[in-house]
């Protein structure tokens, strides 16, 4: 009998309505993206609880790390630039809502002024909201909402992935202070750190559930 990796999906998911959104809506974003003539962007917040996050190495002995409480957590709300790799974020550490939205919205609109701006984002009740849709509105940037139960076909899922496995895989960071800044850093330049990793994340190839073998 041969090992296999499991790997998870979501339980309610549409691999019907996930297919078609891909083919109708997404794959032609990332044409005009492509062709200069969109600004496309992936939306999604990631929430880094100042916690223990496992991580793997080979060793004869357990290992141990020390780490934080868990009581805290730093809330990064970004929109990845599909074709420049760039991360606009807004950040706190208490809650994400609609009033980050928003402001993200205006960070988009002013460092993008001119431009066609169309953003992917999933349907999280902060998002998709009448403050968040009519300030899109006023701002003329298009919102597409993905099907529901959808983060494989969100890029930006993939980059905070990255971000936890290279920034708190098994470290202990004393301060909270310097738990922020060590994210900061890795997000604000990961274009320039990790250049090749970040062109084999954001590509066209997105994974389907349609010929998984579900258990």
């Amino acid at each position: 009998m041969k090992n296999r990796v499991v790997g998870f999906m979501p339980g309610k998911v549409d691999c019907e309505k996930q297919r078609n959104f891909l083919s109708d809506t997404l794959k032609p974003a990332i044409a005009f993206a492509k062709s200069a003539l969109i600004e496309l962007f992936f939306v999604d917040a990631s929430h880094f609880v100042m916690g223990g996050v496992p991580g793997r190495l080979w060793s004869k002995v357990r290992l141990w790390v020390k780490t934080g409480s868990g009581r805290k957590r730093y809330n990064v709300l970004g929109a990845l630039n599909y074709i420049s790799g760039k991360i606009e974020t807004v950040t706190n550490d208490t809650y994400i809502t609609a009033v980050q939205v928003v402001e993200l919205l205006d960070k988009l609109a002013y460092e993008y002024a001119g431009k066609r701006i169309v953003l992917i984002l999933d349907n999280a009740k902060y998002q998709r909201c009448a403050t968040v849709i009519s300030k899109a509105v006023e701002l003329n940037i298009e919102l597409v909402f993905l099907p529901t139960y959808s983060p494989n076909l969100n890029l930006i899922e993939r980059v905070w992935k990255f971000v936890k496995a290279n920034v708190l895989s098994a470290a202990y960071i004393e301060t909270f202070d310097e738990y922020r800044a060590r994210i900061d850093k890795f997000v604000g330049n990961i274009t320039v750190d990790n250049a090749e990793r970040m062109s084999s994340l954001i590509t066209e190839k997105f994974q389907l559930f349609d010929d998984c073998k579900v258990a």
